[in-house]
């Protein structure tokens, strides 16, 4: 499995694996995270959870074979793989932490603004390169990046596609600390740990209590944004971008 799940110090871990695709996701790992995301929210023994990647990158996204078969589906945005993951992280009434080294593409980037803390190595680089796939963002980015961010700046990355360095989401307010590579995941660990000495209700409450302007708001802006995905996805901008993406030359926008 290219999702591993640990656990140690009543802390979960879920670590993205599969490097030689850049642990790039597919449905079977959105699915498996979710999982993992739900036994921890259920498990009273577990005080927070870890999220990582494996290696030298955090995330390339999600899998290219899965969008081509996505041009295909048909079905509600109920089926759209990524959904359940992107629930169960919402839904987790648990501290989840995210700790990332190198590239956070497309949703290895919009998952963590709904991460509670994130610790960022200094080689990290967040990209949301929807537009530039013909697509548009997805894990309520278009409603979450403005607030954190404003307007004009969220427009700059989700409009433009221009990348976000550790430093500058650190300026932003994106994360909480930038760390050297090979500290990132260890510190995460150890702030994860200090949850075992709060009280746990407690923390549960006030994660409610951060979250509960947004909680409707963001269900309903994850089935839009995934139902205009879903139709962006058959479009011919999408398909001229992904068949430049597998054919490795530059998307020709001209004709549309």
């Amino acid at each position: 499995m290219n999702i591993k799940v640990s656990t140690e110090n009543n802390v979960t871990a879920i670590a993205i694996d599969r490097i030689e695709k850049k642990n790039a996701l597919t449905g079977a790992m959105y699915a498996a995270m979710a999982a993992a995301l739900v036994a921890a929210n259920l498990d009273a023994k577990i005080r927070a959870v870890v999220i990582t990647g494996r290696s030298e990158i955090f995330t390339a996204g999600n899998e290219m074979q899965d969008f081509l078969v996505a041009v295909e589906h048909r079905g509600g945005v109920e089926n759209f793989p990524a959904r359940s993951f992107m629930h169960a992280l919402i839904d987790c009434e648990k501290p989840v932490i995210a700790a990332v080294n190198g590239a956070a593409i497309g949703i290895g980037t919009t998952m963590l603004l709904h991460c509670d803390l994130v610790y960022l190595a200094e080689d990290a680089k967040l990209v949301m390169p929807f537009v530039n796939l013909g697509i548009v963002p997805e894990f309520a980015a278009s409603l979450v990046l403005p607030q954190r961010i404003g307007h004009v700046k969220a427009a700059q990355h989700l409009m433009l596609g221009e990348p976000i360095t550790a430093q500058d989401a650190l300026a932003m307010g994106l994360a909480n600390a930038v760390l050297p590579a090979s500290e990132v995941l260890s510190h995460a660990r150890m702030i994860a740990g200090r949850f075992n000495a709060l009280p746990p209700a407690a923390v549960r409450a006030t994660k409610k209590l951060l979250r509960a302007a947004n909680a409707n708001a963001l269900r309903e802006t994850i089935d839009i944004e995934l139902g205009i995905f879903a139709e962006r996805l058959r479009g011919a901008e999408a398909q001229e971008a992904i068949q430049a993406f597998l054919q490795k030359r530059k998307a020709d926008f001209s004709g549309f």
